[in-house]
């Protein structure tokens, strides 16, 4: 049996990979979700005990440990870990977009 199977390198970001008209943004909710969670994990909080330190409904923390990030703002993220007593540090970096000729924006 052959396999006809191709590897292809990321970008580090797989909502880009995969398209994703907003990657950087489902980027940065994805990693502040996963710090979210091991902070959750390395204290061994449960929703209901993250809501009795934090002040935040257990439905949250069961969203983001859903991965369900839509309605979170990074902004509410990070004050979700700051009330989880981590310190957190954004380090934001831009790049210019890369695109086909065809598909370079029209700006005048």
């Amino acid at each position: 049996m052959s396999d006809n199977s191709e590897l292809l390198r990321g970008s580090g970001n797989v909502f880009s990979d995969f398209g994703r008209t907003n990657a950087g943004l489902e980027q940065a909710r994805a990693i502040l979700a996963a710090e979210i969670i091991r902070t959750l994990d390395a204290r061994s909080l449960s929703t209901r005990d993250a809501e009795k330190l934090t002040g935040v409904g257990h439905s949250e923390f069961s969203r983001i440990r859903n991965a369900r990030l839509d309605r979170f703002t990074l902004d509410r993220m990070i004050a979700i870990l700051g009330k989880l007593d981590e310190n957190v540090e954004v380090s934001i970096t831009f790049h210019p977009r890369r695109y086909e000729s065809h598909d370079r924006p029209n700006i005048r």
